[in-house]
């Protein structure tokens, strides 16, 4: 049973955690910030939310030394752009500390909360729309997920790693972003702990729950290696 007020129509709230420097990328910059195809990458990012009318605003959790974020993003502005310079050491920190930012704006327990990824910069608004409608219902929630096609190999810890052995990818999904769950939820669920948390989902999974799976597309991928940028580029371009 749900324990979130009945009849109050739930409203869909972006987050946006950008406190990282995207170590493994190699660029000079908070990958964030790289330029790609004409703007910096967390520009597609929040253009893309902010073509989804259902969104009511938009957070984006920054470190709170980034001197970077207005003059890299200028379009990020107006009542549905919201900023916090607040960020934590660790990812699950600085959703957490979005999440009260949030309390403070007037969101609500029963409100969704839809945490993306500031490196997902190809985002389509279909793509969120997809995963509201599959998730505005549900008692718990889910995220954007694509189920894993490729052979599995567990590596051993040596150098150069070898194969320790195959996987069974049967039932394996790669998830993505946004997740999609309500305040009331998530709160807890990262205060909880965040040992082994390297997503919402899995804060929500160790309560017990059982986050939807929303199968998304494959060009939803994160940049993160220095290959993902040129790859990102070219698809940018290409729309």
């Amino acid at each position: 049973m749900s324990e979130f007020p009945i009849g109050v129509v739930p409203r869909c709230f972006a987050l946006v955690p950008a406190a990282g420097v995207g170590s493994r990328s190699g660029a000079d910059r908070p990958k964030q910030y790289v330029p790609l195809a004409g703007q910096a990458m967390m520009a597609h990012t929040l253009a893309a939310l902010a073509a989804v009318p259902r969104i009511e605003a938009t957070l984006v959790v920054l470190s709170p030394d980034d001197d970077q974020f207005e003059q890299a993003v200028p379009g990020f502005t107006g009542p549905r752009a919201w900023v916090a310079r607040c960020g934590g050491d660790t990812r699950a920190q600085t959703v957490a500390n979005g999440l009260q930012v949030l309390r403070e704006q007037g969101v609500a327990p029963h409100d969704w909360v839809l945490v993306h990824d500031a490196a997902r910069c190809l985002l389509q608004p279909a793509w969120v729309d997809q995963l509201i409608d599959a998730c505005q219902d549900d008692e718990v929630g889910g995220l954007l997920a694509l189920p894993v096609a490729d052979t599995l190999k567990e590596a051993t810890p040596t150098t150069p790693p070898r194969v320790a052995s195959t996987v069974d990818r049967r039932g394996k999904w790669a998830a993505q972003t946004p997740q999609m769950f309500r305040l009331g939820l998530l709160a807890p669920a990262l205060a909880a702990g965040t040992d082994g948390v390297t997503d919402e989902a899995s804060a929500v999974e160790a309560l017990g729950h059982q986050p939807l799976l929303v199968e998304a597309s494959m060009e939803n991928f994160k940049v993160t290696w220095p290959a993902d940028f040129a790859l990102a580029e070219r698809l940018l371009r290409s729309r």
